[in-house]
């Protein structure tokens, strides 16, 4: 079943045992087998595509964990980015990054390093032949692949405080924006929701549903709503038949892309798509199982609905077509692996390699009750015409200075006093201290429970203006008088409105 060495461009379709040969270009693809059940589910897929006729170059490559244990701490090595540039798709089996530090994440590596800003994961019952908390999903979930806290971008900044810092931009959600409406449009979907936690996160996840708000207007047919994050996770959890289509920054994207997978029967049938403007990436949801692996128990159906949708966007319906209804043929006759349960007529579940074969055998034939495949359209617009609106005037309004500060019990009116007497003379006055977000100087509360970790905000007099150089000078002024800052963070104003969160009292 090792496929890889065999799939050639002179492949043919095997329908009801007739060999029809295609007139599809060939298309070069990246293959990576993974780690764990990677190898044997990726064999299973490529023997599988191989039957179904699919017209594919391969170019295999190592990523993952014998890649990390070469000392290259990103997984993939500079040969397989040049394969990775030269075709452009990349059909991957799920990967192992080992334990303990030091060690980046490859899907976030490459997902980053290729520009795929959107990962699409579609989302479907099979009931009855596969049991389901709820059977009636159909969904699509359309997960922003670049930004938020995904950026991975952390710091320990003092011996009990550490951060992530989420970043939301305005291109990179408008692209993602774009691309859920495209996609609902071209497939005739009704519906698209927002989930974001704009009651609280009002300035990241705020911009994320303003633009959201903004680009409904150019999609009249289609229904929009918008749902905090929390409640919307719940209801795709109680009532998924609710959504169409949901589109999220990356974080919330994660989550609930794996809720509505579990909730449609198991993670193990989910495939994903991660699209970008140069190159996509094909996987499937689940991990890589080292528990199982080798045991030929792996369910292959992830990798191979992640296949499809490859097929599908290359332009290669036809073999798409073929393996989707077969692969449902196959659930329907009760030939499923351990995962999948119950089992139809009380049979044993089949293992890795008979559940290909049980598919591969079923080519050519249409489901009796599931909906046949239909190929989906993979929205990819040429241009994302982003808003050329003037920049807004932007004015320096103060600074936040965090500071590693420990002493005198943590007592905030003593740190407050000593930073204003560190500050006096300088363009700054101390406007407020806070810890861990909560206002504790002036007037703060007893109760308050304190780390090691303060944000001090300096703003000018009534109507002054500071410059970079006055930031620099009050730094001086702290660092003479003994404290440790940590971070900064410059205070600015957009045409006038606050682009940072308002402390008590502002």
């Amino acid at each position: 079943m090792d496929a890889l060495k065999n799939m050639q461009a002179d492949t043919w379709m095997k329908v009801n045992g007739a060999a029809m040969p295609l007139k599809a270009p060939v298309v070069p693809v990246t293959v990576a087998k993974g780690d764990g059940v990677g190898p044997e589910i990726m064999d299973a897929v490529l023997f599988l595509l191989q039957e179904a006729g699919a017209r594919l170059e391969l170019e295999p490559i190592s990523v993952g964990e014998s890649v990390y244990r070469q000392g290259i701490t990103s997984g993939i090595t500079p040969e397989a980015w040049a394969s990775l540039r030269r075709t452009g798709i990349f059909l991957k089996a799920p990967i192992t990054t080992p334990q303990g530090g030091g060690y980046k994440s490859l899907n976030v590596t490459i997902r980053k390093t290729l520009g795929l800003f959107a990962n699409v994961r579609p989302c479907r019952t099979y009931h009855p032949f596969v049991e389901a908390p709820n059977p009636g999903i159909d969904l699509v979930i359309v997960r922003e692949n670049e930004e938020d806290t995904y950026a991975g971008i952390e710091h320990r900044q003092t011996a009990e405080v550490t951060q992530c810092l989420k970043l939301i931009s305005a291109p990179g959600t408008a692209k993602i924006l774009k691309y859920a409406f495209e996609y609902a449009r071209a497939n005739g979907r009704k519906k698209v929701t927002c989930l974001t936690k704009d009651n609280i996160m009002k300035i990241t996840d705020g911009l994320f549903h303003r633009m959201f708000d903004a680009m409904a207007k150019d999609y009249p047919e289609i229904e929009t709503e918008h749902r905090i994050i929390d409640i919307g996770a719940a209801l795709i959890a109680r009532r998924p038949d609710r959504f169409d289509v949901v589109v999220c920054p990356n974080l919330y994207g994660d989550i609930v892309s794996d809720i509505a997978a579990e909730q449609a029967g198991s993670v193990g049938l989910a495939g994903s798509m991660n699209i970008g403007e140069h190159c996509a990436m094909f996987e499937a949801v689940h991990g890589s199982a080292p528990d199982i692996a080798g045991q030929d128990k792996a369910n292959p159906s992830g990798l191979l609905q992640a296949a499809i949708l490859m097929l599908q966007h290359i332009g290669q319906g036809q073999p798409a077509a073929l393996l989707q209804n077969a692969w449902l043929k196959t659930l329907e006759d009760g030939v499923l692996t351990a995962d999948m349960q119950p089992r139809i007529g009380g049979g044993e579940p089949v293992g890795t390699k008979a559940f290909a074969r049980a598919v591969a055998t079923r080519l050519g034939q249409q489901p009796d009750a599931l909906r046949p495949a239909a190929p989906a359209k993979h929205a990819m617009p040429a241009t994302w015409n982003l808003s050329t609106a003037p920049k807004p005037v932007k004015r320096l309004a103060g600074v936040d200075v965090f500071l590693d500060w420990d002493e005198h019990q943590r007592h905030p009116g003593i740190l407050g006093a000593r930073v204003e007497a560190a500050a006096k003379g300088t363009a700054f006055g101390l406007k407020m201290i806070t810890n861990r977000g909560v206002k504790v100087y002036p007037e703060g509360h007893r109760e308050t429970f304190c780390t090691d970790h303060w944000r001090c905000r300096f703003t000018p007099g009534a109507g002054g203006t500071v410059t970079h150089r006055d930031i620099t000078a009050l730094l001086n002024e702290l660092a003479a008088a003994g404290f440790d800052f940590v971070k900064t963070e410059h205070l600015y104003t957009f045409d006038g409105d606050p682009g940072y969160s308002l402390g008590q009292g502002e």
